[in-house]
């Protein structure tokens, strides 16, 4: 928007110098970005924001440095030259949509002589960065960046039956505008039209044969206001971008139209035009101001300093603002129709500290007591749990509570399920009494959309009747693992998840959450294939299982691949205190480490290896871990090979290798011993 410096003093009395001045714009929020010589006259270039339509006029511009300054603003006189017949003996105005055109206001000048504008209004209007092009046009566009307020002017003479009619266009109308271009309308558009056809559409652009021409004596003023939706929907859908259009579809101010028609008017007196007498305005819905509450306490606690009263009553007047004290420091603000942003208070308070200056408001942070959140255990492990899990490549998912009573008979879960007295379908008729079909579900529904592999987790409630007819809920864990796992390095090809995935996600999750190492025994269970799941137990309590999904299971559900899931109960590892991490000190001496391979029979699980392997009492043994299962062919019928590797360390030196083959040969003596074994 540029702004005109001979013009602002039309509006109040400057005693700086136009450069002067151009510092001011900044504090006030109106940025200045370039400072122009035109003619002798000053031109700033300044930044105006789509919610503030006010500052598209000069007038806007000045109320906001009178503000600033302290100044009056003054309010120039617009006599007129008048007619002895009234406005609505020359020209009929009908408003048949008042919600696209709530205000309408018109009058008739006769007499005017077409031609060049005095050098006075073509410097005004050269200043804003247009061409002069008539003195009726300029007189126009002179008003919109005066006030703000778009007009439009009518041949009169044009107009069939002096009738104006504010509709919306007629399917199949067209209209050939004052650049040539012929637009085809749409009923979502409002036009101007007279008697037979549009002449214009409204907000936006006039026709070309109700335009102004040389020929022209008598001119029909339309100042008018339009609903700013409206405008913005018809200008982005023709392609067009007028002053006129811009200033609608920001929200020009309803009571501008009166005064921007008599200020037309009389302009047009000064050459040879004598207007009719008494404005037609039609305003079926007249606008009552809003009105927002203002607190000067509440000014002092969103800026962090007290503004003198004094100061807020002079600064909102001189915007414009209208206050009505309710009781001391408490007012009831009426709003100026020219100022659409400001609808709450902390509108209002930041008008206030626009004016008193950011730059003093100190930098300081608000003090507030602190206080510290109750520690919530429960929400501290269910993090960390998470955090390990993501880390193993899992994916948190996060279902509905609610289960199909049909497929919950497919898990034979063990559990009495809750029914719901309204549930939104059939299909989630149940509370759910497992996690798994939830996670079931969103496996399918990835594999649906072409994922390779799927391996998720859910923590949530679970929830079934005890016996003695109370409703229960349980914090559970579940997990599933299917398809292909990720590559570690790109030259790896992705791998199959299997069993020993998921249950070395779960040993490491007890082991990073500080519980003791659980034991896996096998035990079947409804959920998993027969001979292909385990109970997870801690000190020979019960917490979860973990297996093989039954086929059964799967075909219910259309999962074609092999799953493998797991469900814990978590209420037993929130009443179990985990133990506290230990800090280790990095090992001075090199350890010494060695394999061994042996066969056991098959009927020996993994469980009992592992719980002998604790129980070795060898010097110099610090860990150990079993990195090898084997059966095939080469072996028995009923024999499996297993490969552990040894971790030997002396704390004050190094071993000799002597002393490790003594180790091992006790190792191997006690494992056959108590296993069995074979060495391979």
């Amino acid at each position: 928007m540029n702004i005109s410096y001979d013009w602002l003093i039309e509006y109040l009395d400057l005693n700086l110098s136009p450069r002067e001045l151009a510092k001011y714009f900044d504090q006030i929020g109106l940025m200045v970005e370039a400072v122009k010589e035109i003619d002798g006259d000053t031109v700033y270039e300044i930044e105006t924001y789509a919610n503030r339509p006010d500052t598209l006029g000069h007038l806007g511009v000045a109320r906001e440095l009178a503000a600033l300054f302290g100044l009056p603003l003054k309010s120039p006189s617009w006599p007129l030259a008048e007619l002895d017949r009234l406005t609505t003996e020359l020209v009929d105005i009908q408003v048949l949509d008042s919600q696209l055109c709530p205000r309408y206001c018109g009058l008739v000048v006769k007499g005017v002589q077409v031609g060049p504008s005095p050098e006075w209004l073509k410097r005004r209007i050269e200043a804003v960065g247009l061409r002069p092009i008539n003195n009726v046009v300029d007189i126009s566009n002179y008003v919109c960046f005066s006030l703000g307020q778009p007009l439009h002017t009518f041949d009169f003479s044009q107009l069939k039956e002096a009738r104006i009619i504010v509709r919306r266009a007629r399917k199949g109308e067209t209209l050939r505008t004052l650049d040539g271009q012929l637009l085809e309308l749409t009923p979502d558009m409002l036009v101007i039209a007279d008697e037979s056809k549009p002449v214009a559409l409204a907000g936006i652009i006039g026709g070309e044969e109700s335009g102004i021409s040389e020929k022209t004596t008598d001119v029909f003023i339309e100042s008018a206001n339009f609903d700013p939706v409206s405008i913005r929907l018809t200008a982005k859908k023709l392609g067009l971008m007028t002053d006129a259009s811009y200033r609608f579809e920001r929200g020009v101010d309803i009571n501008a139209a009166p005064l921007g028609a008599k200020m037309a008017a009389s302009l047009l007196g000064q050459f040879g035009g004598k207007a009719s007498r008494g404005l037609l305005d039609v305003y079926p819905n007249p606008r009552k101001p809003k009105s927002v509450p203002l607190r000067l306490k509440r000014v002092g606690e969103l800026l962090g300093i007290e503004i003198p009263e004094e100061f807020v009553v002079r600064t909102l007047t001189a915007l414009g603002l209208k206050l009505n004290e309710q009781k001391p420091g408490v007012w009831v603000t009426e709003i100026p129709s020219f100022r659409v942003d400001l609808e709450r208070e902390a509108d209002l308070i930041e008008e206030i500290a626009r004016f008193f200056g950011y730059d003093r408001i100190p930098t300081e942070v608000t003090p507030a007591r602190s206080f510290e959140l109750p520690a919530d255990e429960r929400q501290d492990c269910l993090w960390l749990l998470k955090e390990i899990l993501f880390h193993y490549g899992f994916d948190e998912v996060i279902n509905f509570s609610f289960g199909d009573r049909e497929k919950e008979k497919i898990w034979h879960t063990g559990y009495d399920p809750i029914e719901l007295q309204n549930p939104i379908s059939s299909r989630a008729s149940i509370l759910r009494t497992s996690l798994l079909p939830g996670l079931v579900e969103n496996t399918v529904w990835n594999y649906n959309r072409e994922a390779d592999g799927v391996h998720i987790f859910e923590t949530g409630k679970i929830y079934f009747w005890e016996e003695d007819g109370k409703q229960r809920e349980e914090w559970h864990l579940g997990l599933l693992t299917s398809g292909q796992r990720e590559a570690k390095t790109w030259n790896q090809p992705a791998r199959e998840t299997d069993y020993f995935f998921l249950k070395g996600a779960i040993e490491d999750l007890f082991f990073y959450l500080g519980y003791e190492a659980p034991s896996f025994e096998p035990e079947d269970h409804s959920f998993f294939q027969t001979g292909q799941a385990v109970k997870i137990s801690i000190k020979k309590e019960p917490v979860g299982y973990l297996g093989l999904l039954k086929s059964e299971i799967r075909q219910a559900y259309g999962l074609d691949k092999l799953a493998y899931g797991a469900e814990f109960n978590l209420e037993v590892l929130f009443d179990r205190q985990p133990r506290p991490f230990a800090f280790a000190p990095v090992p001075r001496f090199p350890g010494v480490v060695r394999d061994l391979s042996f066969l056991v029979d098959s009927t020996i699980n993994f469980q009992d290896i592992y719980s002998q392997l604790k129980k070795l009492n060898v010097p110099y043994l610090e860990r150990f871990e079993i990195y090898d299962r084997f059966e095939g062919e080469s072996l028995a019928p009923n024999q499996v090979s297993y490969s552990v590797r040894f971790f030997f360390r002396h704390e004050s030196r190094t071993l000799q290798a002597e002393e490790v083959d003594r180790a091992m040969l006790d190792i191997i003596s006690q494992l056959k011993s108590s296993l069995k074994i074979q060495l391979r």
